[in-house]
């Protein structure tokens, strides 16, 4: 494997305004020049600087857990990992045990970190820690979600199928999966 040398210094934002705003959202502008003098304009999506939290929760060895929700930016449902926002005051574990409880009803004695990805770095400063659940136990927490997730259970021996299936589509999920699958192959 080689290294890859790269020494540019980050171009300079010399202004930043917020461009439009929504109940949830806010779209900045932001005034770029870069080393060689060239000046752009971008926009991307202001961020919480809160971060969020996927699990892959194993019920036992064999045994992954996936909850179907609906998905609004693309009017479906989806088949993805447990996931959510960190909690002003929370760790990043603390979000992943606590959204586990609020999503399929269990907590993890053991969260162990497989990554933190970018979920879209060229429009939106947001960060997503995964995490891998095992030695779980049943305990609820009341969520947020407008109406009850539906839990499918899925044997990992059986990833092929998961992968081919029209509505496991969330980049976020498919990344973990992978991670999981790169453990589970050196081990």
């Amino acid at each position: 494997m080689s290294k890859i040398d790269f020494d540019k210094s980050l171009p300079e934002i010399t202004s930043r305004k917020i461009a439009a705003r929504s109940r949830i959202f806010a779209i900045e502008q932001i005034d770029i020049t870069f080393s060689n003098g060239e000046q752009r304009m971008y926009e991307r999506m202001a961020g919480s600087g809160r971060g969020g939290v996927m699990i892959v929760p194993f019920v036992d060895p064999e045994t992954i857990l996936l909850v179907r929700e609906y998905c609004a930016g693309t009017h479906s449902y989806l088949l993805g990992f447990p996931k959510g926002l960190v909690d002003p005051g929370e760790t990043p574990e603390q979000a992943a045990n606590r959204e586990l409880q609020e999503e399929v009803g269990f907590a993890a004695n053991a969260l162990t970190l497989l990554h933190s990805v970018a979920t879209s770095p060229t429009f939106f400063d947001a960060k997503m820690s995964i995490f891998l659940a095992d030695d779980l136990h049943p305990q609820q927490l009341e969520g947020d979600e407008p109406e009850p997730l539906e839990i499918v259970k899925w044997s990992i021996n059986d990833l092929d199928s998961l992968y081919a299936r029209e509505d496991f589509i969330d980049s976020r999920s498919l990344v973990a999966l992978l991670l999981v699958e790169k453990i589970r192959q050196s081990e």
